[in-house]
């Protein structure tokens, strides 16, 4: 498993996976090793369905997560293994289409207020700032912050598929950062870790966010990214362009961005009815 573990990282490096994406295709095929207690490259197709069909009926795993574990396997199998994809019919589950839960801007303020330390609430205005992902807050770095007046960006050199983006810096939350700055003076990454050596830890990020949302007595679910929600949907209920808030997010199709029309609840409740536009008899 050693040698082809490495043969594996080697291929996604060289493709440009992102490190999330790395780290789960590795886990998802050491938890098929274990499994059949095999090397995974012994393994033929009919395995690898039974196996699938195990994470559904048995672990009961959500859709995403074993469409996540097939891609592993067709990522190891055909490219890494180089074996025909003809001859390796892995069943692609379809996912549910579930609206992503937002916080209101009141929700979104009385999380702040909740907020213990400086850094928790800098943490989480940041993400809500700028619409960030969890691993792009996570190495988010000092330079990244671009606070010239002509500026005034956030640069994102860790998106979605290794892509660059810029995005919003507001003057509050540049007043935060500088606020934070001052107090704790990190030296590469924004938020560091407690080593200091390396940046912050995305479990440490999500037990920070359901921490605070707890005290604020906030929904449950959706973890630190319902932030990012937040982010697109009160942008759009304030009148911001579609196409622009999809650079902001860094989503590679509109498609994407349109769902945040059904959550915006402006674009609902300023509506007016079809029949209220037809003339009275």
């Amino acid at each position: 498993m050693t040698e082809l573990r490495k043969r594996m990282s080697d291929a996604m490096v060289l493709r440009g996976l992102a490190k999330r994406t790395q780290e789960s295709y590795l886990a998802c095929v050491e938890a098929l090793a274990k499994y059949y207690w095999r090397s995974p490259d012994t393994l033929d197709g009919e395995a690898i369905q039974s196996y699938l069909l195990h994470l559904i009926t048995e672990k009961k795993l959500a859709y995403a997560s074993v469409n996540q574990a097939a891609c592993s396997f067709r990522f190891l199998f055909g490219t890494v293994l180089g074996r025909e994809t003809a001859r390796f019919d892995i069943p692609m589950a379809k996912v549910p289409k579930r609206l992503p839960l937002v916080l209101s801007r009141d929700e979104v303020s009385r999380l702040f207020a909740h907020c213990k330390t400086l850094r928790e609430r800098t943490l989480l205005e940041t993400v809500y700032a700028a619409g960030l992902r969890l691993s792009e807050v996570c190495t988010l770095e000092l330079s990244d912050i671009e606070s010239a007046p002509d500026l005034m960006c956030i640069k994102v050199r860790q998106g979605k598929g290794g892509k660059e983006r810029y995005t919003l810096l507001s003057p509050r939350l540049l007043d935060s950062l500088r606020l934070y700055w001052r107090a704790f003076r990190p030296r590469r990454w924004v938020f560091p870790n407690r080593v200091g050596d390396g940046p912050i830890y995305d479990q440490t990020v999500q037990r920070l966010y359901g921490a605070v949302r707890d005290a604020a007595r906030l929904p449950k679910g959706g973890g630190i990214h319902t932030l990012r929600h937040a982010f697109a949907t009160h942008l759009l209920e304030a009148g911001v362009d579609i196409h622009t808030i999809q650079r902001l997010l860094g989503h590679g199709h509109v498609s994407t961005t349109m769902r945040y029309f059904h959550l915006a609840q402006s674009r609902l409740t300023g509506t007016t009815s079809p029949l209220e536009l037809l003339t009275p008899t």
